[in-house]
Formats: structure tokens, sequence, C-alpha cells
């Protein structure tokens, strides 16, 4: 699956490339849906579900529906001709202003702020073609001003997310759970460092939604029912 969706993602970055018919032809910008979450809080299958129903609702002609998590970080290497060794510090939990500044006098690989430059300029490419999903990389932030931006937080108890993480992750409920602290505790200073925002502020998003609540066939439901009304021109 992993591989399916990274070529779903380098497809659709083709598609929307300088020259082709997609981008020659494109004049209805489509939304860009931002996925703040916690750790464990469902955003894949929420994400996959999100895009099957805004696909559904779309004009057939038109490019399908894509999200970028992981895959993300391969683009960022591919836009910036980046060597593969450094992917490790795009990662939101290997932020390190000292060890930055130390590597980038030694030559080992870009600054930090170089990186998150180049982070924030492919955020916003994708952010501009429409139909995509972000998940993670202060996407909500770096897309703020972007009239096309639709902005989601997934949260849960901290019991429900560590049962999805040893699901997932095939883990046992101790390493699950000194993963999910260290996950959170991360994106939390990745944002704080970089763009000076707490990512449980409810404020920087449309809507909050707790996947213990509802499912996450209801979660996603509940996201495209919200893009589609807000965005109600661009859906037949």
């Amino acid at each position: 699956m992993a591989v399916g969706n990274y070529e779903k993602c380098k497809r659709y970055i083709d598609s929307h490339s300088p020259g082709t018919e997609t981008h020659v032809k494109r004049k209805r910008v489509y939304p860009c849906i931002s996925i703040s979450r916690e750790t464990g809080a469902g955003a894949q299958p929420v994400c996959k579900e999100l895009i099957k129903i805004l696909d559904s609702k779309s004009e057939q002609n038109e490019n399908q529906w894509t999200y970028f998590d992981r895959q993300l970080i391969e683009k960022i290497l591919e836009d910036h001709h980046l060597p593969k060794q450094i992917s490790k510090y795009l990662i939101e939990d290997k932020y390190n202003h000292v060890s930055s500044v130390v590597n980038e006098v030694l030559g080992l690989h870009p600054s930090q702020w170089t990186l998150l430059h180049q982070t924030t300029e492919t955020v916003l490419q994708l952010a501009r073609m429409g139909k995509v999903v972000i998940v993670g990389r202060g996407g909500n932030i770096i897309t703020s001003k972007l009239k096309n931006a639709f902005h989601v937080r997934l949260i849960a108890p901290l019991k429900n997310r560590i049962k999805y993480i040893m699901d997932v992750n095939k883990m046992n409920r101790q390493d699950a759970e000194v993963n999910i602290k260290k996950e959170d505790v991360a994106r939390r200073k990745f944002l704080k460092s970089n763009f000076s925002r707490d990512s449980e502020n409810p404020e920087l998003y449309h809507i909050v939604l707790n996947t213990n609540l509802l499912t996450y066939e209801e979660s996603a439901a509940v996201v495209a029912d919200a893009v589609m009304k807000k965005f109600a021109k661009l859906f037949p």
C-alpha cells in the first residue's frame, strides 16, 4: 500500500507539471485540506476514506484527490535535489538548533532553516494545485493565507491511540505509549520552534474531530461535507 500511495503521489505531481494537459487546461483551483493529528488518532484511515468520498463527488474528468504524509519527504527531496541521507532531518522529531548549525558548518547537510524553507515551498506548491490532503509538516500554518485551504485537527483519548499504534505498528502496549508521547512532543516542538504556534490551539482549525466519538469513516464524511459546503461551487 505504501508503494501504491507513493506512485499515486508521483502521478499527481507529474500531471500538474508545466506543459501537461492538466496544467494547461486547469481553470479551477480545488481545495487543499491540511490534517493535524495527535499520534494514533487515525489520520491515515481518515485520509483514505476522505479522498474516496471527495473523488466520488468531483467531476470524473478531473485529476483524483491525493494525500501526502511520509511521501511528502520524498517529494521535498525530489524538488530540491537533496541526497536521500538527509531525509531523516526532514522528519518532525529531528529538529535541533545546535546540531543544525554544527552540521551546516561542517557541510554535512543543509541548515534546518534551508530545509524548512524548502518544505514550505513544496507544501505551498501542492496546496495551490488543489485536490490534495497534506498531513502534518505545519501544513495548516503554511497554507493559512490560501483561500482554498481547509484545516482539520484529529484527536482521540490516549487509550484509543495506544490501541491504534499497537495494531498498526505491531507494538506492545509499553512501546506504543512511549512512541505516542515521543511523537506528540516532537510535533509540538516542531510547530512551536518553526512557526511559533501551538498545535493544540483549536483556533488554528476549521474543525476538530474526536475519532473516539466518531468512526474514521464518519470523521471523513464530516470533513468531506464541510469542505463541499465551504467550496460548493467546485462540486457538481
